[in-house]
């Protein structure tokens, strides 16, 4: 065995010195080490202490700004522009603070570490987004708003001035572009592995700007095509058609009243009046596609009573310029159609407008009103003018004196406020009572992406869009009588694709006399095969583009249907009779459907308001 080696006395000492020396070195690196471990951490917490109060102020800067708009909604509606551009420059002021927290150097490189990162990001994209919508969006459109006289924009006898509509066009197209950047940024951002925190707060933004984007948009294009329309560039003719809710039509009620609106750089005058009636008979028949004259008939374009029997207002109003070309040999350059619920919009604003004229004078005073307000002209229009006239000519001769009042009063530059006179048309126009065509394809290009365009195809349709539409089977004026819900009911899903449901309500709210009790020409007294005093409708239920229209019922029990097709879109038909005092429940089911957004639906503006009208969507219980 070796023996064990020998340490010499100096190099005992050496090995012994070496030992001394390390131990310190080693507690020294294990000092420091722990020192910039202690530092690191002190670094990490100082650090998530600062994103904290980063985001804190973001949070809070952010909610400003929402509060804020409220303020600004009520200072414009309440046609107050200096409290409205000091609200829109706080909103400013906090949008600007919330994206510079977030622009902090420690946030930003939050923004870019791994796994966490993206939630930095998604905020830092948000505050950037409101300051824009503030800074080039809000700010400019109020300091626009500024500068407009309501009152000025609307017609007079001198004519209106449209310079501020053109000289805002720029500063308007400019801020929708603005606010749709900002949007489509917010979009691209994949949400999907964001904390609940972040991920919410983002998609209200989402939502938020695309009603934005929407509204700056439809201002854009307002102000891109409204100077022209109203004669900028020399006169132009409008068709007006004021269509009688009283014998329903899919688009509202049976053309009654007709005129020609003249504008030139403003001014409005009332040119030639006539009636549907004075039109005649089509011969040969206005051309139509052969998809909608399968479902409606030729009677489409036959009779200028009849174009409307399709909801399509562009297939109308086109037909409608047609016929009245051949009968007045006048081209007009568009067509507008109104009800007399919405010239009860615009006599709200207006304030009543007294008869004048002599003839209708003489027909008022056999027991008709002698001023119009919007409390009173739609009973007057659609009832009682037929119960204190008997005769249809004169009927029609007090709708055509009546429309020439009011617009009479409106080319004089007497309505009221005029900022109402806007609301009013606005509300018309949002429940479909108003609608527009212009027989200039670029100026239709714009109004087709809008539901003022009235049409069931193209880009003012919802993806999941349905469509309710009562045609009169009656021949008289009965609706006036017919109380309505529509109510989509959304079904289990079979085979992957969507079921929805049609549910229509209707009511026969006649007197159980009516037969006798109502004016002959109100019952129809049975000319067409509609017992007096009993109504009967085509109840027209339109689904989503490539869907098919599946089944029927008619008060719980199966019925027959027509099924048929309008640009890509399935079309049911059923035909209901209703006796006084009847109601009765038409559901058409719609299946196939591959749109996965949530359905809405469109009904015939009718007497009612389309609010009591179309009920909350139901959704059927489904086992898992």
């Amino acid at each position: 065995m070796t023996e064990p080696s020998k340490m010499e006395p100096d190099e005992y000492q050496q090995s012994h010195l070496s030992r001394s020396v390390r131990r310190p070195a080693r507690r020294r690196l294990y000092v420091i080490a722990a020192a910039c471990l202690t530092a690191a951490a002190v670094i990490a917490v100082v650090a998530a202490s600062w994103l904290g109060t980063r985001a804190s102020i973001i949070k809070d800067e952010l909610q400003a700004t929402i509060d804020l708009i409220p303020v600004l909604k009520g200072s414009i509606s309440g046609d107050k522009p200096q409290e409205a551009i000091a609200a829109a420059n706080q909103l400013r002021a906090h949008a600007a603070a919330a994206r510079e927290a977030s622009g902090d150097p420690l946030w930003t490189l939050a923004a870019s570490a791994p796994w966490v990162g993206a939630n930095f990001g998604a905020i830092s994209e948000v505050a950037r987004s409101a300051d824009d919508v503030a800074s080039l969006g809000v700010v400019p459109l109020v300091k626009v708003y500024e500068s407009l006289d309501w009152g000025s924009l609307l017609p007079s006898s001198s004519g209106t001035n449209l310079d501020p509509i053109q000289d805002a066009s720029p500063s308007i197209s400019t801020a929708a572009h603005a606010v749709r950047a900002s949007a489509e940024r917010l979009y691209r951002i994949d949400a999907s592995n964001l904390w609940p925190q972040v991920a919410e707060p983002l998609k209200r933004a989402r939502e938020q700007l695309r009603e934005v984007t929407g509204a700056l948009d439809a201002s854009a294009n307002a102000a891109q095509i409204a100077p022209s329309m109203l004669g900028a560039d020399g006169e132009r003719n409008y068709l007006l058609m004021i269509q009688n809710n009283a014998e329903a039509r899919a688009s509202g009620g049976i053309p009654g009243a007709l005129a020609v609106l003249q504008l030139d750089n403003g001014k409005l005058t009332l040119g030639a009046q006539s009636s549907a009636g004075d039109v005649g008979v089509m011969s040969p028949v206005v051309p139509v596609d052969a998809e909608q004259q399968q479902i409606y008939s030729t009677r489409l374009g036959k009779y200028m009573q009849d174009v409307n029997l399709t909801p399509d207002f562009p297939t109308a109003a086109s037909t409608a310029q047609a016929m009245w070309e051949k009968k007045s040999g006048q081209r007009v350059d568009g067509v507008i159609s109104m009800d007399p619920i919405s010239l009860g919009y615009v006599l709200d604003a207006t304030g009543p407008v007294e008869i004048t004229e002599p003839e209708l004078l003489a027909l008022a005073s056999r027991g008709l009103p002698t001023q119009l307000s919007g409390k009173n002209v739609v009973p007057t229009l659609l009832s009682d003018v037929y119960a204190k006239i008997p005769v249809p000519k004169y009927q029609d001769a007090y709708f055509a004196g009546v429309a020439k009042e009011i617009f009479g009063a409106l080319s004089t530059g007497a309505h009221g406020d005029a900022k109402g006179l806007i609301d009013g048309i606005s509300h018309g126009t949002s429940e479909g009572r108003i609608l527009l065509w212009s027989a200039a394809a670029q100026e239709q290009s714009v109004l087709a992406k809008y539901p003022l365009s009235g049409s069931i195809a193209g880009p003012s349709v919802a993806p999941a869009q349905f469509g309710v539409y009562f045609n009169d089977g009656t021949g008289a004026k009965m609706d006036y009588h017919v109380k309505r819900t529509v109510q989509l009911v959304k079904q289990c899903s079979v085979g992957g694709y969507e079921q929805t449901s049609v549910r229509i309500t209707s009511t026969n709210t006649a007197p159980a006399d009516a037969a006798t009790s109502l004016p002959a020409y109100v019952t129809g007294a049975g000319a067409f095969g509609v017992p007096a005093g009993s109504v009967r409708t085509n109840v027209i239920a339109y689904g989503p583009v490539q869907a098919n229209v599946e089944t029927a019922s008619v008060d719980g029990k199966k019925a027959d249907f027509n099924a048929q097709r309008h640009a890509n879109r399935p079309v049911g038909t059923v035909t209901v009779t209703l006796a006084p005092g009847q109601s009765s429940t038409v559901e058409l089911t719609f299946g196939k459907i591959v749109q996965h957004t949530e359905p809405n639906v469109v009904v015939t503006p009718t007497v009612q308001p389309v609010k009591d009208v179309k009920l909350a969507t139901e959704e059927a219980v489904c086992n898992q």
